[in-house]
């Protein structure tokens, strides 16, 4: 079944109170000083069961200037106004601050109510109906049904009663499958039960015995008992007037105020990013680092605001701002508020939250606005804003959930319809926009460009360094992203070397015709390699692809290490093992000094052979001669 919240709203002493008793047979004065000043102060609820059975809970707030601050926790949750407007006196200047604040908390659907008909003619009653449609014209209620009644006589309850049933139809009901939120508008004790809070159930699905969290306090409690006007229930749905009470809270942990969800789906900030929307009769503007009273469910704030493009907001226009606050705020993206000005206390304008979790954003920046603009659009702008916001640390769709303020089913296709458009694509496990991907592999490719550019001969480079260098870090989480690029065949792994696909290792022109000169410059060194240091300094102008061929060189194996600081052609080295295998021939065992006389070197060089067939273990010293262990070896 359907469940909705009706709200009343009007300027004081225009028959809320009686409608609503008169709709119900409820009166929702409750307290004394209501019933003896005839006025309602705090916010009033009862049952209505309607003409085809559905049930709704009607929520009567207060009409007096002095009592807004309450007048907006009652707004809180409601799917359907009901628009109080008396016949005797018309459209008065609270019935207009009631008609901004649920424009501007995104009330989409009600019905103006012309009470106290037995009290005017005809003619003044038509007046009256005239004046109020002027007064709506641009509002959710510019074309809502009108209907005029008298709590005192009964005239017209019924008729109204029908009109609501044939609304409550078209509306759309809450969404139940987000996490469960019950902002909290009343705490009390029960001797016997504890602790209970009363309150709109404005998303989700609650259980007897479900696990909640309270905020801002971040406390575990349990559901003990659940009831819906009076009435116990196993279960309640989003849209129905609530009462739980808890265990594992004590009552002076509760007040107004305070909000109790599924554990770890709520955020908290004390700077969020908004979008303002000004009323268009305020009698203020709005200026940059004013300070502001800020409602959102059933939390009152004071906020100090940052307009991030421009200096003032003036009645009607809107704007992006930063919102800071002295405590923590709870609530969600996507969640409605009202503003009002700090003093004289009057409704100035509300608004959407953009960012739970925003920093400092510098003012009047393309960039920064264009975000804003992109997360206060359509869900498909909104997700993908988010996505590109994680960055390279990719996201999920639990996160994504989770921070949205969007329901799983349109979280769940808004997805979808990007991954298969290829405007965010699916990393492993994680989600990162193309913007983003482009623009990681944009500097990848610089970087590793750039780098065989100048490293021609190496296989790429080291996968420590391209992190760094792209992500700021060497975390190897990151390396889902580099898998992509290999995977989509844009980059080589070469060992712990990243390559672009397209590049291979070889020499340029002028390396080419070092290394040519350097093959020819060892193999006429002969037996006597020269030291590393000697040949190095034959290219004193032109080091670095000295080096760069150099180890090339090396790792090919054209060169040889006899030592750390001396090289031979591989040739020479082949040369000189093929004389120290001859001697073999008439002997099971050769000396340093009759290698030496074989090679025609002096004891330096012939040491430093033998040393080097001795780590290859073709040979072994045995005393002070050398046996022979491979007598086929091949070098190479």
């Amino acid at each position: 079944m359907k469940h909705l919240v009706i709200g009343t709203a009007g300027h004081v002493d225009h028959g809320k109170t009686c409608l609503t008793k008169a709709l119900t047979g409820t009166d929702t004065d409750r307290l004394k000083e209501e019933q003896k000043r005839g006025i309602t102060i705090e916010i009033g609820f009862a049952q209505l069961t309607l003409p085809n059975g559905q049930q709704a809970s009607i929520v009567d707030v207060p009409g007096h200037e002095k009592f807004v601050r309450n007048m907006l926790v009652g707004a809180t949750g409601i799917d359907v106004v009901l628009l109080v407007v008396a016949a005797d006196e018309g459209f008065m200047p609270q019935t207009q601050e009631h008609l901004d604040i649920l424009s501007l908390l995104d009330v989409k659907n009600g019905i103006i109510v012309l009470t106290k008909a037995d009290m005017v003619d005809e003619d003044w009653l038509e007046v009256v109906k005239d004046d109020t449609r002027e007064r709506v014209k641009g509002t959710f209620l510019e074309n809502a049904p009108m209907r005029t009644v008298s709590a005192y006589t009964g005239q017209g309850i019924e008729e109204l009663k029908n009109e609501i049933v044939s609304l409550v139809e078209r509306t759309e009901s809450r969404k139940s499958d987000r996490p469960f939120r019950l902002p909290v508008d009343r705490a009390f004790s029960i001797k016997g039960f504890g602790t209970v809070i009363t309150g709109t159930l404005v998303d989700g699905t609650i259980q007897t015995g479900d696990s909640v969290m309270v905020y801002p306090q971040q406390k575990l409690a349990r559901v003990r008992e659940l009831q819906n006007h009076d009435e116990s229930q196993n279960e309640v749905q989003a849209g129905m007037r609530v009462a739980v009470n808890l265990t594992g809270v004590e009552r002076q942990e509760l007040v107004r105020g305070c909000t109790i969800a599924e554990p770890d789906s709520m955020e908290l900030s004390k700077q969020i990013a908004v979008h303002l929307q000004m009323t268009p009769d305020s009698p203020f503007g709005i200026k940059n680092s004013s300070k502001l009273h800020f409602h959102l469910g059933t939390q009152e704030m004071v906020c100090k605001v940052r307009l991030l493009d421009a200096d003032q907001l003036e009645p009607g226009q809107s704007g992006y701002a930063v919102l800071t606050f002295p405590e923590e705020l709870v609530a969600r993206n996507l969640d409605r508020f009202i503003v009002r000005f700090f003093s004289p206390m009057t409704t100035v304008g509300g608004g959407m939250v953009l960012d739970m979790d925003s920093p400092r954003l510098k003012r009047k920046d393309e960039a920064v606005l264009e975000r804003l603009k992109r997360l206060n659009d359509s869900p498909d702008f909104r997700i993908q804003q988010m996505v590109m916001d994680a960055g390279a640390a990719l996201t999920n769709e639990n996160a994504l959930l989770k921070r949205s303020g969007l329901s799983a089913a349109v979280v769940k296709e808004v997805l979808q319809r990007h991954l298969e458009e290829g405007t965010i694509l699916q990393i492993e496990n994680g989600l990162i926009a193309k913007e983003t991907m482009d623009a990681i592999w944009a500097r990848a490719e610089e970087l590793l460009g750039k780098f065989h550019k100048e490293n021609s001969l190496q296989d790429g480079l080291p996968l420590g360094e391209l992190r760094e260098k792209l992500f700021a870090s060497s975390s190897k989480t990151l390396d889902s992203i580099l898998n992509y690029f290999v995977k989509t065949k844009k980059l080589r792994l070469v060992g712990s070397c990243a390559a672009l696909s397209t590049f291979k290792c070889a020499f340029s022109p002028e390396q080419k015709a070092m290394q040519e000169k350097l093959d020819t410059l060892y193999r006429e060194a002969g037996f006597e390699a020269p030291l590393t240091t000697e040949v190095a300094a034959q290219f004193a102008n032109r080091q670095k692809p000295f080096q760069q061929v150099l180890v090339k060189m090396q790792k090919e194996g054209t060169l040889l290490p006899l030592t750390p600081q001396t090289y031979a052609h591989k040739a020479m080295c082949q040369k000189a093992l093929d004389e120290f295998l001859g001697m073999f021939q008439n002997s099971d065992q050769v000396t340093l000094a009759e290698f030496r006389t074989q090679l025609g070197v002096s004891r330096k060089y012939a040491q430093m052979y033998l040393d080097f067939f001795d780590r290859l273990k073709i040979s072994k010293m045995v005393g002070d001669h050398r046996i022979l262990l491979k007598p086929d070896y091949k070098i190479g």
